[in-house]
């Protein structure tokens, strides 16, 4: 590659504000007065907005996904089958990000950037294509395949062209970028979720097919603005990692699929056990190859010679599988606990959102100012575990401002984390290290990220039936969900129809026929003793009037039959109206029956009913209709309170089982945050240093003081080797592999 001569960098360009940039960008390191930048402040703002375009793409992709999902699994009759849906997209992103960041190492950041935007656009086509859930699960993969270069590469690229402490603030600008898609990307696909038809095309296939207008519009933006300068290769032939890359899928895709299909076929079954073994001979194939390709390798094993980038890619990764995992279920929570409508529950995220562009922004600003960012892992992992505190404490009776509270507290702490985890792994590598650093982060956390949505889905899908039934054999409220259930002014309305039917038609029914089967018995019963006393009140009376000679004998029977005829009637009526008021029931055309629309039969009744029943239901004995209903919730929408709390409580109580380990998770990486020393922040941008060195100038430290140069080398040190002290500023560190 040819080296693209410095674009000099005309007066005023080192104002304050925005233009700050190509001062930290730009501006020759202390010592080198004489040195000009590589890129002008307008060559890297043309840059950034193309970035941007692409990240709006990535996130908006991920955002108006999520309160969608509720709709597109009802739809598809596959709710239960959402984790396949999502962690198909996570694998691919996650297996492409290392990949990625590898062959922008050797080929550009440029073409295989485009490249992923247009491989995101055809997934998303495809993908609103969808007739079941696995094929959109197919398609989805498929898109991930193009995001992992949207995640990926615009880390990267920003590690290229702005020196560290810019870097900062760009970076709290893009997770502002960000912020803005989490806002509208949730009301847009609640929005196109809620249509049944747009166009002729049912409403949700729209939350795929916005991602093709959107897309187009980001490429045009990337091939106008992205153009990167070159700086000289080395000139050996580049080595891609093919092996490597595949030993990297069989690792991770048995691995995360039976996480996700652990609990169908069970934990210990011949599937699960050929998983574990695939997944343990990828990752020692993985390790071979990985330490025979050397600096070639996908993911370079000589990064984790740095104690800052190993303890950085551990945070990450449990960052990720809390964030990504449990956060997951709060538009399903939103939705199906609190309520809200697919557009509702969309708004209803703006505290977390609020929560991770405010912290974003001011943490970028205090890292660009001072130079300083070691607090903000730790700050981070708090507030996100103090969010997670919070979230363990809801139930279906508590406020939707309870739980926006540690929304806004999950947010704040990671956009207090991000990007500091990101500093941290770029600035522990070589400058011609950048992208594989930036994307093997990238990557740990995607992995957190795709682990944690695979786990703690299953986990919240294997315990939400023992729950749910567990939540209805809670007499306190069985009691009332079972007389609406059984009112037939409440079981008629077409908004209830789909609870009752799924949920209380197979525990009703049976109780109904078993009451009238009592009653019947008891009815019999009754005729049948009326019967006997009539026959024995007549015949008695008429065998006195024979011996009075009042009747003659041979009429005597035909009197009684006759006189037995005409009682019997009366008698079994009286008999039926005793067994009636005694069993709270009504004589209806002869028949002794409840009259479930009557408020105080069918009180006692359920009254009655209500033990037994709870007791079946804890047995496992009872109904397991509840069990079979996570498929579809679409029921819930509209239906009376009371025939959907027991499954909300349900809901509700398996949801506060992930946030428990999601919360176990990040207290992990807030206790590792203590331990965690971060490298002091270059003064240069990574292709300012690598075109220096291309044309055989070195580092600032030339001209700089030896001072400075033995400053600079004592925090790098000092961060390697666990110190908290040493400069977090000054000239660019020699760095170790």
């Amino acid at each position: 590659m040819t080296a693209t001569a410095p674009v000099p960098v005309q007066p005023g360009r080192h104002a304050a504000g925005p233009d700050a940039a190509a001062g930290a960008t730009g501006a020759p390191a202390p010592g080198a007065p004489g040195q000009q930048p590589l890129m002008t402040h307008r060559q890297i703002l043309l840059v950034i907005y193309g970035l941007m375009a692409g990240m709006f793409l990535s996130s908006l992709g991920q955002t108006v996904f999520g309160t969608a999902i509720r709709t597109i699994g009802d739809d598809l009759h596959g709710l239960d089958q959402q984790a396949w849906v999502t962690t198909a997209y996570l694998i691919t992103s996650t297996i492409a990000t290392p990949i990625y960041g590898k062959l922008s190492d050797i080929f550009g950041r440029r073409p295989l950037y485009i490249f992923g935007i247009v491989v995101f656009i055809l997934g998303a086509v495809l993908s609103s294509m969808s007739t079941s859930m696995l094929m959109l699960a197919a398609f989805r993969a498929v898109q991930g395949v193009g995001a992992g270069a949207l995640m990926s590469l615009p880390l990267a690229i920003m590690g290229d062209i702005l020196a560290p402490r810019e870097r900062a603030k760009y970076q709290g600008y893009f997770l502002a970028v960000f912020g803005i898609s989490s806002v509208i990307g949730p009301l847009i696909g609640g929005l196109l979720a809620g249509s049944s038809e747009i166009l002729w095309i049912t409403g949700w296939r729209w939350v795929l097919l916005i991602n093709v207008p959107i897309g187009i519009a980001a490429l045009i933006m990337v091939i106008v603005f992205l153009h990167l300068p070159k700086v000289h290769g080395t000139g050996d032939k580049p080595k891609v990692d093919w092996w490597g890359a595949t030993a990297v899928i069989v690792t991770l895709v048995p691995l995360l699929l039976v996480a996700e299909q652990g609990r169908t076929w069970g934990w210990d079954s011949p599937a699960a056990i050929a998983c574990y073994v695939i997944g343990a001979a990828g990752l020692v194939a993985l390790l071979l190859i990985e330490s025979k390709m050397g600096d070639a390798a996908i993911i370079p094993l000589g990064l984790f010679r740095s104690g800052t980038f190993s303890m950085a890619t551990v945070i990450g990764f449990l960052v990720g599988f809390a964030m990504f995992g449990a956060m997951l279920t709060i538009p399903l929570y939103l939705q199906i606990v609190v309520g809200l409508t697919p557009t509702e529950s969309g708004f209803a995220t703006l505290p977390l959102v609020g929560g991770l562009m405010i912290a974003s922004i001011v943490s970028g600003q205090i890292v660009a100012r001072v130079g300083r960012y070691r607090i903000f892992p730790v700050i981070g992992t708090f507030l996100v575990s103090t969010g997670y505190v919070v979230l363990t404490f809801m139930t279906i009776d508590k406020p939707l401002w309870f739980l926006m509270i540690g929304m806004f507290l999950i947010g704040l702490g990671l956009g207090s984390v991000m990007q500091s985890l990101t500093l941290a792994s770029q600035g522990s590598v070589e400058a011609r290290d950048m992208g594989v650093a930036t994307s093997s982060a990238t990557f740990f956390r995607q992995i957190g990220g795709t682990l944690g949505t695979a786990v703690l889905l299953s986990i919240l899908f294997s315990v939400m039936p023992n729950n749910i039934l567990s939540a209805t054999a809670n007499q306190a409220d069985l009691k009332p969900a079972l007389s609406a259930a059984l009112d037939p002014a409440v079981a008629s309305k077409a908004a209830n129809q789909g609870a009752i039917d799924q949920i209380w038609a197979p525990i009703t029914t049976p109780l109904q026929q078993t009451v009238q089967s009592q009653l019947d018995d008891a009815s019999a019963q009754a005729k049948q003793a009326a019967d006997q006393a009539v026959t024995q009140q007549v015949t008695a009376a008429v065998q006195q009037q024979v011996a009075a000679g009042a009747v003659p004998a041979a009429a005597a029977q035909g009197i009684i039959d006759q006189q037995v005829a005409a009682a019997t009637p009366a008698a079994e009526s009286a008999a039926l109206d005793a067994v009636a008021d005694e069993a709270h029931a009504s004589v209806q055309d002869g028949t002794v029956s409840v009259d479930w629309s009557d408020a105080a039969q069918r009180s006692y009744w359920v009254d009655q009913l209500t033990p037994e029943l709870a007791e079946q239901i804890e047995d496992g004995s009872g109904s397991g209709s509840a069990a079979t209903s996570t498929n579809d919730t679409s029921f819930l929408t509209g239906a009376d309170s009371r025939l959907t709390r027991p499954f909300m409580a349900g809901f509700n109580a398996s949801s506060v089982t992930i946030y428990w380990v999601g919360l176990g998770v990040i207290l992990l990486a807030f206790v590792l945050t203590w331990f965690f020393r971060v490298p002091p922040l270059r003064q240069r941008s990574a292709l300012q240093e690598q075109h220096d060195a291309a044309n055989g100038s070195s580092s600032s430290s030339d001209e700089a003081s030896p001072e400075a140069e033995l400053e600079a080398r004592a925090g790098l040190a000092a961060a390697e080797a666990g110190s908290f002290t040493g400069p977090m500023t000054g000239s660019t560190p020699t760095q170790r592999r």
